[in-house]
């Protein structure tokens, strides 16, 4: 049984870690079914959404799904410019050779688990109904150890 505190999650015993499951559409390694999805039929792409749905949902069962989303090819940069000055921004660059399609953040008890989870979600229908077998970023969140000092 999950219980909440603070916001992590815990199950009798430590607190939970959380990973970032990043789904790249370019700039990773190739998946084996390496087709990109723009060439997938509509059924192959609502098999893929499904295929992700579930995910998450068995996850939500177990109190390991945090937060997932897929994310627009287009994108703009933006950065601080200096006190009183408007932001400064560039493009949309919809050719950039890096291009992250979304992700899932899970609440997971260790790294393997996060590893496992990733090997799942890695195996999501692309074309032809078969497992695009891609490449996902595995990442923790930093976690910030505060010493209280007398």
């Amino acid at each position: 049984m999950s219980a909440t505190k603070m916001g992590r999650t815990t199950r009798g015993g430590p607190t939970m870690a959380k990973y970032l499951l990043l789904k790249h559409y370019r700039g990773n390694p190739a998946a084996v079914n390496d087709v990109p999805m723009d060439r997938w039929t509509p059924e192959e792409v609502s098999a893929h959404l499904k295929y992700m749905d579930d995910f998450a949902k068995r996850l939500e069962s177990t109190g390991e799904f945090v937060d997932g989303q897929a994310l627009a090819q287009e994108g703009t940069w933006v950065r601080y410019d200096g006190e009183g000055r408007p932001p400064v921004t560039d493009g949309p660059f919809p050719e950039t050779k890096d291009l992250i399609a979304g992700w899932m953040v899970v609440d997971v008890d260790s790294y393997e688990r996060a590893i496992e989870l990733a090997g799942e979600l890695s195996a999501a229908p692309g074309a032809g109904g078969k497992p695009i077998h891609e490449w996902l970023e595995v990442r923790p969140f930093l976690t910030m150890n505060h010493t209280v000092s007398e």
